[in-house]
């Protein structure tokens, strides 16, 4: 199906990774936190996902043309991350999430993560926890407070509800932040929760440090997640992802 998802990749090379999903959305949250990873980590990239329903951009990096949404793999990590520079419009939201979930358990992958941001009045910078399952809650409850009600919306809440539907373990990692505004510390709080789970190490100083460079140079993409949000949200919910 031209106008669906097709998920394009030239190899897989870690052995039952954990898959680590990045779209733009609330404080732009997981978009942080991959670019911070792709910098730091410098993992490898292998392949890409297109639709004809994605946006008309391609992405300049060094100079090279980039896929929007790209797949990269760390084997010293051992994680599949899955990265998008554009926000996901709804119509393309379910088919993309069930071709994400269908191709993690054809690697064998173990979980997938939903990272993404929750708004709240306080911006305390917690990081909040849901999972498919109960099992897999006990396993996030010493990490993250529990996101108990609420929503999780755009593609981080389908990705979700496709491992619901298709028993496979998913969980949610959300930063909480104040709003749409680009929110660097928010991502540094969701990496720390990555670090102590699997005993990472992954260093946030330079994401603290240069936050406020960070927050100019994603501001655009920030509004434009929040007029997409608006656009497809046809009632008001008290909390979203």
């Amino acid at each position: 199906m031209r106008n669906g998802a097709e998920i394009l990749v030239e190899g897989v090379d870690v052995d039952k990774p954990v898959i680590l999903t990045s779209f733009p959305g609330i404080g732009l949250v997981g978009t942080i936190l991959a670019a911070h990873f792709i910098t730091e980590l410098k993992p490898e990239q292998i392949g890409m996902i297109e639709s004809e329903m994605l946006p008309p951009i391609a992405t300049l990096m060094e100079g090279v043309i980039q896929p929007p949404i790209r797949i990269y793999q760390s084997r010293e990590h051992n994680f599949i991350l899955i990265h998008s520079d554009v926000p996901i419009i709804p119509e393309i939201a379910y088919d993309m999430s069930r071709k994400i979930v269908d191709w993690a358990a054809s690697i064998n992958a173990t979980k997938i993560f939903s990272i993404a941001g929750i708004a709240t009045l306080e911006g305390k910078h917690r990081v909040f926890g849901a999972a498919t399952s109960k099992e897999l809650l006990d396993e996030l409850k010493d990490y993250v407070e529990i996101f108990r009600s609420g929503t999780i919306s755009g593609i981080a809440g389908s990705i979700l509800n496709e491992c619901v539907a298709k028993k496979f373990p998913g969980m949610a990692l959300l930063g909480e932040t104040l709003g749409f505004n680009p929110d660097p510390r928010a991502a540094a709080e969701v990496i720390n929760v990555l670090n102590n789970m699997f005993g990472w190490n992954v260093n946030v100083e330079k994401l603290i440090k240069e936050a406020e460079i960070i927050e100019a140079q994603m501001q655009k993409l920030a509004e434009q997640t929040k007029m997409q949000e608006q656009a497809a949200k046809k009632e008001e919910l008290p909390m979203f992802g």
